[in-house]
């Protein structure tokens, strides 16, 4: 069991060529072929509404180890922040915007987007939770933090959002072992092969970037960094262990807001625990990089101290340091 203390917290130019941007594509359009065909032509990719074109934009990041966070079809600050990340990776002008020279990077990779997954018996079978606790003194008491769902379980698998896993299998309620699903296709463009030297948390940015011995930008990450109650550390530690599926322990001495124990419990292990599926602990007692039970929130909410990512991204990033991996926190703009 790791006693974690609750340290948890837990993005060119079109104008070049002359166009002018029309209004992103409504849900309804969500097909498997406007997606896999989806093209840069001047569509916006900015709005409260999914796009076939943003949700091949942030699959086609994600394959390259940009991640924009949960995949949902929205280029929102995420996706804007890992373009700005693979813009500075390509060498091409810094920009948060969808340029035709950083499309044609992308675009690189014609794989299809989307394909076709056959549900099996442990997809769908469980066991799930009826309901997630809000309050962390009640999860003590679970045998485990799963899943509330087989959706919830595929959405995470999968690196989307519940809603846009519903609207590309309108219909479908996920309960069925044999039947087949679209999905988006993650399967990297290069596998991870090359070992991260450095990390760079920027606690403004709200972002974690991976880096190679020669210095290149190999990986990108959007996180939640501390809040001003609860800052994250500053200057450089190290990567102490690496501990997947963790036990959280809660220490009641940081004595957070909404938890009433004045003991110290445990939180099983689980995709819903507080620190999700994975936690790599730092030199500075307390503090980690893990995962969480909510992914669309990752840039959007506040951790207490810790770096807070995507399950799926946690476990990357594992892959990639050991024991000893320097990790920046960067301050301030620069």
């Amino acid at each position: 069991m790791f006693n974690f203390g609750l340290r948890i917290g837990a993005a060119l130019l079109f104008t070049s060529l002359g166009a002018t941007f029309a209004t992103a594509a409504p849900a309804a359009k969500l097909t498997p072929d406007a997606i896999n065909a989806a093209t840069l032509t001047g569509a916006k990719l900015e709005g409260d509404e999914p796009s076939a074109l943003g949700v091949r934009v942030q699959v086609l990041l994600d394959r390259e180890h940009f991640s924009p966070g949960e995949i949902d079809g929205r280029l929102g600050e995420n996706a804007k922040k890992a373009l700005r990340a693979y813009a500075e990776a390509q060498q091409l002008p810094s920009s948060d915007a969808l340029t035709a020279e950083l499309w044609g990077k992308l675009a690189a990779d014609s794989r299809p987007v989307l394909t076709r997954y056959t549900l099996t018996k442990k997809d769908v079978g469980g066991p799930f939770l009826k309901k997630l606790p809000a309050k962390m003194e009640a999860m003590k008491s679970l045998p485990r933090l799963g899943y509330t769902s087989a959706r919830e379980a595929l959405a995470e698998k999968f690196h989307m959002s519940q809603g846009l896993l519903a609207a590309l299998n309108p219909g479908q309620r996920f309960k069925r072992a044999g039947e087949t699903i679209t999905v988006v296709d993650v399967a990297p463009a290069t596998p991870d092969t090359v070992e991260a030297q450095r990390l760079e948390v920027d606690k403004t940015r709200q972002t974690v970037k991976a880096f190679d011995a020669t210095g290149r930008l190999i990986a990108f990450y959007p996180a939640t960094v501390g809040s001003e109650d609860k800052p994250s550390p500053s200057g450089t530690l190290k990567v102490t262990d690496v501990s997947p599926n963790p036990t959280y322990g809660y220490n009641p001495d940081y004595k957070f807001k909404g938890i009433k124990s004045k003991k110290p419990f445990e939180i099983k292990p689980g995709p819903n625990n507080p620190v999700g599926t994975m936690w790599i602990g730092l030199s500075e007692q307390g503090y980690g990089i893990h995962g969480t039970p909510e992914p669309s929130h990752v840039s959007k909410a506040e951790s207490h101290g810790c770096v807070r990512l995507t399950n799926w991204d946690a476990q990357r990033i594992a892959a990639l340091v050991g024991k000893g991996t320097p990790v920046e926190f960067i301050d301030a703009l620069r």
